[in-house]
């Protein structure tokens, strides 16, 4: 039994496109048809409070009370979708939250030629569901993100604090009947915001009101850069929530007094710690409070939750080690393999059984297939139909004719400078350098294709499309390689779009530096496809890799724990590219202007950052990666090799369904059974 809460945007993340080799962001109409599968709950409303005043008074029975006075207060409207379980009698709950303001019109305004005016708190009000994830960079932005987290978090708790209060007198039990998970800290606001309802509104003792809360919440950890655990300065958080700063402060004064007796003269831990930043401008670091008010924490990887617990989190895992799980993530093989790739659904359907899908670990049966040379005949006719289908689709999007018979060597995600699409980069223009100056030789035919969106304030990201798609201008003219290598970049990836992607791919570029991807589940879904992995021991990849046979993954590159001494030591790129000339010729080739029109300094910022700072070390695991890739190519030309380790990648990727994931969270963390429907 389980409910989702999130926000009802009228407009998705963005639509990519590319024009002249860079992205462009165009609004995300998602809505602009109409959402048949969605039920709208107009009389489910909650107020939403913004800005204001506090006042602090005694109630009639000389208790001390507060008030909250907000400035503006919006309305949240429920919408909700059901969630169709798979062969099963029952649905969950996808409850999504649309702001409206409380009075959409003002007369008195209009008449008095105002009509500007007349709409202005409609315009406000829904601007808080108008656009996920908007442009945080400019301080309007931060402002809009903090209050569409705060409204659909408060909305969502008045929900459960009404389901919860039709079948029992009070709060009392509230956390035996709920589990929210907080799926990283975008929602982690939600502390503060059940303790200001159970203080203010239900009129609950501090201490009491504080163990229903940290009972009631689990939380999610995704990330381990620090850029990415978000934080909100004092001044702007106390502008739009006073009343929760005012709690966040309460909360941190009994933390800290709680730590303070665990470690009296340990001042530097206490400030690592606390839920305030002190260091600049305070700022209140909302991981710390999502740790400090749950009471689990999780990783989504092995390695993941392990270097959260010795760095990241070290402080808090030290504090509460029975607090940190690890539940690593799983995505679901109905809309993967089932859904996107029915050739392969029907092979496993028929060596599995039809039950596969709802028990992965029956993939193992295929095992007994993987030296069967009939069965590697009709793996290969699947893999092919499965490639031809993606190469109508790219000419269709890009106009760029691929081969199907050559490698598909893919690569989407978000683009990011720690997920290395340009260490990607690095290895093709090494590939087109070799083909130029020496025209025979042997290499396996590729098609390399990337895609994923960049934040729209991330100009490095952007500027490695740029170089994506400048390159394959290059590559994809020049006769003298466009038989043996081609370069696609697939606009506007998203699940929609990956349903040809990952049942195409020979080759799953997993890259990123270890130590710095959490999961990176595309992963999961290119193996489960059948395609083989080339990554590094980071996320999730250490426990594929494992799964399916370290002789079944080509590995390469820094340890995570290689990675941290690197750098402590003093990484020197500089060094790196003197010393391997055919990585300086490489750089030199994009500093030349040959992918970019002769413009020598396009390309610069990107360059001078991997030369003299390499935050993610490419360079540094560039040779491993080269000498990884030139291994894929010499098993590539074995086919049946290459049929059997991907044969085994599928048949043992049982770990890998959500079930599982879903499973264990229940199990370990909800503690919450399974609820039969019978029809």
């Amino acid at each position: 039994p389980a409910i989702g809460y999130g926000i009802r945007y009228e407009f998705g993340i963005f639509d990519q496109r590319i024009e002249h080799g860079w992205q462009v962001e165009v609004s995300d109409l998602w809505l602009r048809n109409g959402n048949p599968w969605e039920i709208a709950r107009p009389k489910l409303r909650f107020p939403v409070g913004f800005g204001g005043y506090t006042e602090h008074f005694a109630d009639d029975q000389g208790s001390m009370r507060v008030r909250w006075i907000p400035e503006l207060v919006v309305n949240g409207i429920a919408h909700d979708t059901p969630i169709l379980g798979f062969r099963v009698d029952n649905t969950n709950l996808l409850r999504l939250w649309s702001s409206e303001a409380c009075a959409s019109f003002d007369f008195q305004a209009f008449n008095s030629g105002d009509y500007y005016g007349a709409v202005n708190a409609k315009v406000i009000a829904e601007n808080i569901s108008k656009v996920l994830y908007p442009n945080d960079e400019p301080g309007v932005g931060k402002e809009l993100r903090l209050r569409q987290q705060y409204f659909f978090v408060s909305c969502s708790l008045q929900d459960m604090i009404r389901l919860h209060l039709k079948h029992a007198p009070n709060l009392d039990s509230f956390h035996e009947k709920f589990a929210a998970q907080l799926n990283d800290t975008h929602p982690a606001i939600a502390v503060a915001e059940l303790m200001r309802l159970l203080l203010d509104e239900h009129h609950y003792a501090w201490d009491r009101a504080w163990n229903i809360t940290r009972n009631t919440f689990a939380y999610t950890n995704h990330t381990l850069l620090p850029e990415a655990l978000e934080t909100w300065s004092i001044g702007l958080f106390g502008q739009i929530l006073p009343r929760h700063l005012e709690i966040i402060y309460a909360i941190n004064q009994h933390f800290l007094d709680e730590v303070r007796m665990r470690y009296p003269f340990d001042h530097k831990r206490i400030a690592r710690l606390s839920l305030i930043a002190e260091e600049g401008e305070k700022h209140i670091r909302m991981a710390n409070l999502a740790t400090v008010g749950s009471f689990a924490v999780n990783g989504v990887a092995a390695l993941h939750t392990k270097l959260l617990k010795s760095s990241v989190m070290k402080d808090f895992y030290e504090l509460w080690p029975e607090k940190f799980h690890n539940v690593t993530n799983g995505v679901t093989p109905r809309r993967f393999v089932l859904l996107s790739n029915p050739g392969l659904g029907k092979i496993l359907s028929r060596v599995a059984g039809p039950s596969w899908a709802r028990d992965l670990s029956s993939l193992s049966s295929l095992e007994a297939y993987a030296e069967d040379t009939g069965f590697h005949h009709e793996w290969l006719t699947m893999k092919i139909t499965a490639k031809q289908r993606l190469a109508k689709v790219i000419m269709q999007r890009t106009g760029i004719l691929v081969d199907p018979q050559s490698m598909f060597d893919i690569q989407v995600k978000r683009i990011h400078e720690y997920k290395r699409q340009h260490l990607n980069v690095l290895h093709i223009i090494t590939l087109y350098d070799r083909i130029k100056n020496n025209p025979g030789l042997d290499i396996t035919p590729r098609t390399f294709v990337f895609g994923g969106k960049a934040a729209p304030g991330y100009d490095m990201a952007k500027l490695i499309i740029k170089l994506i798609t400048s390159i394959g201008d290059v590559i994809n003219n020049d006769p003298q390689v466009n038989g043996l290598l081609r370069v696609v970049f697939f606009p506007n990836f998203n699940v929609k779009q990956a349903r040809p992607i990952y049942p195409a791919a020979d080759l799953s570029e997993q890259i990123s530096l270890a130590g710095k991807e959490a999961s990176g589940p595309g992963n999961m879904k290119f193996s489960m496809n059948g395609a083989l992995t080339i990554g590094t021991l980071d996320g999730a990849n250490v426990e594929i890799r494992d799964e399916v046979g370290h002789e079944n993954f080509f590995l390469f590159g820094l340890t995570a724990e290689e990675v941290m001494k690197t750098q402590s030591d003093g990484y020197q790129p500089w060094n790196i590219y003197n010393s391997n000339a055919q990585l300086r010729q490489v750089i030199d080739l994009i500093n030349s202007g040959l992918f970019s029109h002769g413009d020598t300094e396009l390309f610069r910022p990107l360059t001078d950052t991997l030369i003299h700072h390499d935050p993610f070390l490419l360079l540094a695991d560039y040779q491993s990666y080269i000498d990884s890739q030139a291994e894929v190519d010499t098993v590539y030309k074995d086919r049946a090799q290459w049929n059997r380790m991907s044969i085994l990648n599928v048949a043992r990727m049982g770990k890998f369904s959500s079930d599982r994931s879903i499973q264990e969270y229940c199990d370990n963390i909800w503690k919450v059974k399974p609820t039969p429907v019978s029809l």
